[in-house]
């Protein structure tokens, strides 16, 4: 039932890029060039927490991997714009053992990455929001009782709900459209 990457998003399997991806500042210069659009290790170094040396050597560290690429645009190599190969990624989990181990370290530390995002949400956005947005949004915590094939088949009717936005161009946006973080954790117990 699974259709695949309809999102088109970088798929990792390779132990080695996991655990490359799975640093602090790795992830959050990723999310930003994802969310953003190519910068230099300047403009990103503010938002990551690195200094922009720093953020170049993460840069050059992830760019060894396939995560990012050189963007269009730079004047010379001081000026040298970045910008993500994908607009998102998916972490295939490998059988062998290091492959398993890569895959859930990477997983802490997305975990631990947006485990603060709700919180900030409901304490900074939240209360500026206008009453119908703020309607609209909410949080869930339901367990069900499926089948691999069932979960497998639930995860990719969902992603067939929701591919049309995600593939939406940004360009022509729509007049009153704006963003909306979707965070979806599905957790076998």
């Amino acid at each position: 039932m699974d259709s695949g990457n309809r999102f088109g998003d970088m798929e990792i399997s390779d132990p080695k890029a996991m655990r490359a991806l799975a640093h602090p500042v790795r992830l959050a210069i990723l999310e930003r060039l994802q969310r953003h659009g190519p910068a230099t290790a300047s403009r990103l170094s503010p938002h990551v927490g690195a200094t922009p040396s720093v953020t170049s050597w993460h840069l050059r560290h992830l760019a060894g991997y396939g995560l990012v690429r050189d963007a269009e645009g730079g004047t010379d190599r001081r000026e040298r714009r970045w910008e993500a190969v994908a607009r998102g990624f998916r972490v295939g989990i490998p059988q062998d053992e290091e492959g398993r181990s890569a895959a859930l370290v990477l997983a802490g530390e997305m975990f631990a990455r947006n485990a603060e995002l709700p919180l900030r949400w409901l304490t900074e956005t939240a209360p500026a929001l206008e009453p119908e947005w703020a309607a609209l949004a909410g949080a869930g915590n339901t367990r069900i009782v499926v089948t691999a094939d069932e979960l497998a088949a639930l995860k990719d009717a969902l992603e067939e709900l929701i591919a049309p936005y995600v593939l939406r161009k940004q360009d022509p946006r729509p007049q009153d459209g704006r963003d909306v973080r979707l965070l979806m954790y599905v957790l076998p117990e």
